[in-house]
């Protein structure tokens, strides 16, 4: 089943397509604000360079297989940011979802919900898992209060998790759901969604 682990995700607000590097201007128009980047793990957006920078390893990373990028996209076509998935753990039926930004005008939009909707459905009902995972900068309220509204059970900080933009400490917070918690989970994200049709 995880030859299928990339595969264009349709919504009604969103489609997740297998990201390429034909993605690149309409990303990069989403990209543009430095607040976007702000807790990413790379320094990107900053400028077209590190922004391409950051695409690149996206694709070899996808080539390599040790991730599957995606460029989200609205249903009018236009890109307005992008997500993953990464850890990749087919043997033991977990995954993490992760490397996920959009651009400030999709923010509060329901295309957050959709993105993450389309993605659990994928990886519980089609993948198999049994769990899935997220981790953030544990300073990043604004990503903890997304994820805690998934609802995405919070399981704690790893201190000292990470160095990140080359020598930064970083904390991360991490968060999981497991395929006992996904059909209320489901539930919630489809009603999120449905509100913002």
């Amino acid at each position: 089943m995880w030859e299928r682990l990339s595969e264009r995700l349709e919504g009604h607000l969103v489609v997740l397509e297998p990201l390429e590097a034909r993605h690149e201007d309409s990303l990069w128009d989403a990209a543009a604000d430095p607040e976007v980047w702000r807790f990413m793990t790379t320094v990107s957006g900053v400028s077209r360079e590190a922004f391409r920078g950051w695409l690149d390893e996206a694709l070899s990373a996808g080539a390599r297989g040790e991730r599957a990028p995606f460029a989200t996209v609205t249903a009018a076509g236009g890109a307005i940011g992008s997500t993953s998935y990464l850890t990749l753990r087919p043997e033991h039926r977990g995954l993490e979802i992760g490397h996920t930004w959009l651009g400030r005008t999709a923010w509060g939009t329901g295309a957050n919900a959709e993105t993450k909707l389309l993605l659990l459905e994928h990886a519980f009902e089609e993948l198999g898992c049994m769990r899935v995972e997220f981790k953030t900068d544990a300073r990043n309220q604004r990503a903890r209060a997304a994820l805690a509204a998934i609802p995405a059970r919070f399981e704690g900080v790893h201190r000292k998790h990470m160095l990140v933009r080359g020598d930064e400490l970083r904390d991360s917070a991490y968060y999981a759901i497991t395929d006992d918690e996904w059909p209320a989970v489901r539930t919630a994200l489809r009603a999120r969604v449905a509100a913002r049709l």
